[in-house]
């Protein structure tokens, strides 16, 4: 099985996103017994808390339930256990790679290294602005997303 955990910074609003859009996608296309997904944050803030309100208010109306999500902190043992460590922004990326061990043989990279437009390399965080940019999150990690799935699909799915 390959294993894909996405990181922010608090869990609470853009790897929580990931989590839930890359699940049903997983779902949808009968491969959950070839695809694991999880999501952390690289900060302690928000453990044991669920995802942003306005994150799942915008879930919600996009037909994903985030509802059991729980936010967590990356741990030494995520590097055993996840094949890609995917992150939202550069300074979560460097965080990633300041904590990954020397011989990590996984992909640790930006989640929208998956995305086909150049020009945008970091999910913008979204919890000081308004709900426009909770939908625009959404597009970017749909798309992002896309791409990352059938990069993992098995050949003979």
């Amino acid at each position: 099985m390959t294993k894909v955990l996405f990181v922010c910074l608090g869990n609470i609003c853009r790897s929580p996103t990931a989590h839930g859009i890359f699940e049903k996608m997983i779902a949808e296309a009968g491969l959950q017994n070839h695809i694991g997904v999880d999501s952390c944050g690289t900060g302690a803030w928000h453990i044991g808390n669920p995802p942003d309100d306005r994150t799942i208010a915008a879930a919600a109306g996009r037909g994903y339930d985030l509802s059991a999500l729980r936010a967590r902190k990356l741990c030494a043992a995520d590097f055993d256990d996840f094949d890609y460590i995917l992150a939202m922004d550069t300074r979560n990326l460097a965080d990633i790679i300041k904590n990954a061990p020397d011989n990590y043989p996984g992909r640790i990279q930006l989640l929208l290294d998956y995305l086909e437009d150049d020009n945008i390399l970091e999910v913008p965080d979204p919890y000081y602005g308004n709900g426009e940019g909770f939908e625009r999150v959404f597009g970017l990690i749909e798309s992002a997303c896309e791409s990352l799935l059938k990069e993992l699909t098995p050949v003979n799915a």
